[in-house]
This record gives C-alpha cells, structure tokens and sequence, in this order.
C-alpha cells in the first residue's frame, strides 16, 4: 500500500440549519490523482478547504502527514497586496525550492512576471495562481475548478504538466476531457456524504447512474415492506404481546427511515422560448475582416450558416472571438467585407462576463427583470418562484441578492434569462462556465431539440464535440478556419498550430528581445518538416503511459514498474515540451521570413 499523505474522516459541517457534510471520508495516497465530483453546492469545494486546512469542521478528523507538503488553488485566488504577479506567484515557494521556475511557467503561460495584479484579467490571475501552486512541486496539490477562466491552449499545458508531476492530485473539475486524463479514482459528494470510485473519470458517470437506480430500487422495497408490515398489523393473527411490540417497533423504524431518506438533487428544467422559424440561410458572411490599431483579430473571413446549424467557435484568450460573434450577428461593423443576415432572425444572447447581472437585484428580479412576477415560456405563462424552481431555486431564495450567490447559481440565472427569451438564434459565450456535470448534460439535451441555429464560443471540448455540427478555429493572426466537426474533428497539425498562436498571442503585449530575420538554415527547414510527426509520436507515447499508470493496483504489485513508467512519462514530457517550444519558434522565425 503506497504511503497515506492525508485523510479526513466523519467530517460534519452544517451551514444554516441543513447539514452540508455529513459523515464524510477521503483517504489520499501517494501517487493518488482523484476526481472530487459532484452536484454544484454538494461541498465538494468546502471538503477541499477542510483538507487545505481553511475551512473548520463542526466535527470529524483531519491527518495530514507532516512531511507532506500540500498546495491549494482556491476557485478565486486573489494576489492583492503583492507588488506585482511575480511575487505572489512564489509566495508559496519554501527553502531551497527553484525560484526561477516561477518566472519560467508565467513565460511559459503569457504572464509578465512584473504585472501589477490590480491590472491583470481573471484569466491571467488564474494562470499565476496555478504557477504559485505547481511551482514548488508539492507531494498534494488540491485543484478547484483549475481550467476556469483558461483557454485551450492554457488547459493542454496544463494537463500536460500535470500528467508529468509526481504530485498526487484531489481535483474538482466540470470539464470531462480534463477530468478523464487526470485521474485514477472519483470520490462523489452527494447529499453530504462521500462514495469512493476505484477508476478514472471516464467511467464514473455510468457507475453513478448504477448506483443510483439501485438506491430507487431500495426504496421501492422498502416501500413494499413497509405496506406487508402495516397489512400484518392490521390482519394478522395476534402472537405473544412480546414479539408483537417488537414488530410494531420494526415498522416505526422503517417508516422513520422512509421519512428521512433523502433523494438526490432534482434536475433542471431547461426549455427554450421559442420564435418563428427565421429563413433558411441565417447568416451569409464573405471577406470580413476587423481591425483595431495594430491589432488585427480577424481577417478576410468567410462563412454561410444555415438554419439549425450548430456552429462553435474555438480559440486562444485575446485572438478575437467576441468580435468574430459581433461580426457574424451585426454587432460590430467589418472594415471590409460583407454580412447577410437571414429573414425573420430574433436572436437570444449569454454573456460569460454576466454584466447584465445587477449585484443588488434579487433573483426574482434578475429573472423577471420587468417589475412583473411572471415569465412566459412558449405562450405558457410561470409564476416566477416556479420558473426558479426549474433552475434548482428555492422560493424562499427569491429575495436573495444575486451579488451573493455562487458562480453556478449565477451560471442557472444567466441560462435562465436567456431561454426566456423567444428566439431562433441562440449566441452563447461561454455557456459551460460552473454548471456541474449534470446540467451541462441537459444543456446539452436542449441544444440538440432546439428549433433554432446556434453559435457558442467554448473552451470545454467534451461539451463542443457533443453539441457542435462544424468549429471555426483560430489559425493566428486574425485568420480563422471553418472544420466539419467538433474539437476532436480539427487536424493535429492546426490544433498544434494553435497552441502555438496562443502563446504568440498571449505574449504579444510582453516586450521580447527583437529576433534577428537570418534565413532558415537546412537544419531548421529539417526540423519544421519532422518535428511534427516526433510531437504526434510522443502524445502517443505519453498517452499509453498513462493508460499503464490508471491501473489502480500498479503501485501495490510492482512498486519498481511504476517507477520507471513515471520517471519515463516524465522524461517524455519533457521531451515534449522542448519539441513544441523549437517547432514555436522555428514556425515564427518562418513567419518572419515571409
């Protein structure tokens, strides 16, 4: 058995008067990658601040091995006080830690270390926080949600350096390809308690839905048991007065336990307001392209929409992806170019930023937003305390300051104002932002039912390859690519290609040392032809040691074969890594060069 680094056991917390854990237990080992899943509000996020030591149980165990070192990254880092990012980022590091790998992995992230933190974006705060969690190599790091507010080619880093540490990992996160590689084991928190997974991710979702038809079933019989019982103590013949009292003691208790069972959360209730059908071409684009200053996000770009397509739109933060949506729905005016939009066309928005959310209006509010106290969903008029409760809200939460609440119950609010409105055209902005794994499925459910044409901005892959009909992917340099397909459908070679513009984006405000315009050499033109296939070789490679080290029982049967896997999958990474970065700069001296 590997060596146990930390364990929380019966932790009880209650907040208001309904308990939020509940007897719950984890057990984290040495070489653990798991998977904390839940619903949004279950305490997956309180149970990782227990184990960080920032939260307090009301009762319960918490060990922590002390030579273990842990590291925390909060869903909502903030660096305030610093003088600038650099420093927070190695706030963390201890004695004898590398201090440059700090100024490295913010290079490496497209963060100037000298950034004052009161200027920065919550993306870019985001990637100092997981700098100052990795970069002292901890034996634990425990990740909330760490792939908010990161584009994709943020979150392949990322998932790649994760894959190469010797850290264990506690990991909650919503997207599913992140998840899927990550982790070894799932630990669920539902209805306060904790249920362990001795698998990955991928097959998590299955043996959930298992184990909660079996829980049904349970108390279908325990219904039926409880009615022979009753019947018996109605009709049955009379025994000893003994044996009668203890029966009749046996049927309050399975009456009790029927009254406190507890089901699971129910499901929200996603339905759009639908519009008329608007024509059959929605929008026909032909050479837009935009410019401001310098700064040119899109270029002499092309496209036809036709009704119900489901279009997505992939891409770095900063490469121009709201002015592309501006562009396409006539928002924004093109320098050049055209833009037709179809006949008939009502068209329904979601903001990632959430700036139509006032702080200080109440939920009721922010989902009425008219002084009324009904909404209307396809000619049916809703109360609005019923119209909450299909987006999981109490009616007495119907006076709550929307200031106050979560990140996934302003995500159900924004969703909420959006499907109320009619429309034909859906534009989503990052729609997937905090919803848990269950409403993204019924987002999704809803996407595919709806009526009307759809164009969403999102870095979840798991969530574009299931919903999208075609993406249009950033290329660089304001030039964008419409592929037949989801995320996983776009080549390898573009995929790497934009990870490779995103860093190139990312570090454009940086100031660099200006690169000489000397020509490719024979050396360099080898290496830009083969470096490609040696990049696709060791994701290959990487990915089938991973596969080795899933095996939960690896550590346990053959300490020695787990090593080497790991020190080899380490190596590999690095390998990788150094592939990517000389194939960077050899395809941007190219570009150079004309």
């Amino acid at each position: 058995m590997a060596a146990l680094l930390a364990s929380l056991q019966n932790i009880q917390l209650t907040f208001g008067q309904a308990p939020l854990l509940d007897g719950a237990d984890m057990m984290i080992h040495k070489g653990a990658r798991i998977a904390l899943v839940g619903r949004n509000g279950s305490g997956k996020s309180t149970l990782l601040k227990i184990l960080a030591n920032t939260v307090q149980p009301d009762n319960g165990t918490r060990f922590v091995n002390p030579s273990t070192t842990v590291r925390y990254l909060d869903q909502e880092p903030d660096p305030s006080g610093f003088a600038n990012i650099g420093e927070y980022s190695a706030s963390q590091l201890a004695p004898g830690d590398e201090n440059w790998k700090v100024d490295a992995m913010l290079w490496e992230l497209g963060v100037d270390p000298a950034s004052d933190p009161n200027i920065l974006s919550g993306g870019e705060i985001r990637r100092a926080a997981l700098v100052r969690a990795l970069a002292s190599d901890p034996d634990l790091l425990l990740l909330d949600e760490p792939t908010n507010h990161l584009d994709l080619p943020a979150i392949e880093w990322l998932e790649n350096y994760l894959l190469a540490t010797k850290s264990a990992l506690v990991t909650i996160s919503h997207d599913r390809t992140f998840a899927s590689r990550l982790s070894n084991s799932c630990i669920w928190v539902d209805r306060g308690q904790t249920r362990e997974y001795s698998q990955g991710f991928a097959g998590f979702e299955d043996w959930r839905d298992q184990m909660l038809e079996d829980e049904q079933l349970d108390q279908h019989k325990l219904a039926r048991k409880i009615v022979r019982e009753e019947h018996w103590l109605r009709y049955g013949v009379s025994g000893r007065r003994k044996r009668n009292q203890r029966r009749l003691a046996d049927l309050h208790d399975l009456r009790a336990q029927k009254k406190n069972y507890q089901g699971p959360a129910g499901q929200v209730k996603l339905e759009a307001s639908a519009a008329g059908k608007s024509g059959k071409q929605v929008v026909e684009a032909k050479n837009l392209s935009k410019s401001y200053g310098d700064i040119h996000p899109v270029r002499d770009f092309s496209i036809r929409i036709m009704a119900k397509d489901r279009i997505g739109v992939v891409g770095p933060n900063g490469a121009g992806k709201s002015t592309l949506l501006g562009l396409l729905t006539g928002a924004l005016t093109s320098d050049t170019g055209t833009v037709k939009l179809g006949t008939n066309l009502q068209i329904a928005s979601l903001d990632q930023r959430r700036a139509a959310l006032d702080p200080n209006s109440t939920l009721a509010e922010a989902l009425v937003n008219s002084g009324s106290d009904q909404v209307e969903i396809n000619g049916k008029i809703k109360h609005v305390h019923a119209y909450m409760k299909d987006f999981l809200f109490a009616p007495h939460q119907a006076r709550t300051k929307v200031g106050v609440l979560s990140g996934g119950e302003k995500a159900r609010i924004m969703l909420a104002k959006a499907f109320a409105l009619p429309s034909n055209f859906l534009i989503l902005d990052e729609p997937t932002n905090d919803l848990d794994l269950e409403t993204l499925d019924l987002l999704q459910a809803m996407l595919a039912e709806y009526q009307g044409t759809v164009l969403l901005v999102s870095h979840d892959r798991d969530f574009i390859d299931r919903v999208v009909t075609s993406t249009i992917a950033f290329e660089g340099d304001g030039n964008w690519r419409v592929h037949p397909g989801g995320y996983s459908d776009i080549p390898k070679m573009q995929s790497a290609g934009t990870k490779a513009q995103a860093k190139k984006s990312t570090k454009s405000t940086i100031k660099t040392k200006p690169t000489g315009k000397s020509q490719l050499t024979f050396k360099d033109k080898h290496a830009l032809k083969t470096l490609p296939g040696q990049i696709a070789e060791l994701e290959k490679s990487i990915a089938r040691l991973n596969q080795q080290l899933a095996d939960p029982d690896l550590y346990t049967n053959d300490p020695e074969k787990f090593a080497k896997i790991s020190e080899k999958l380490s190596a590999k990474s690095k390998t990788l890594v150094q592939c990517e970065e000389q194939w960077l700069e050899l395809e941007m001296k190219r570009e150079e060069l004309g």
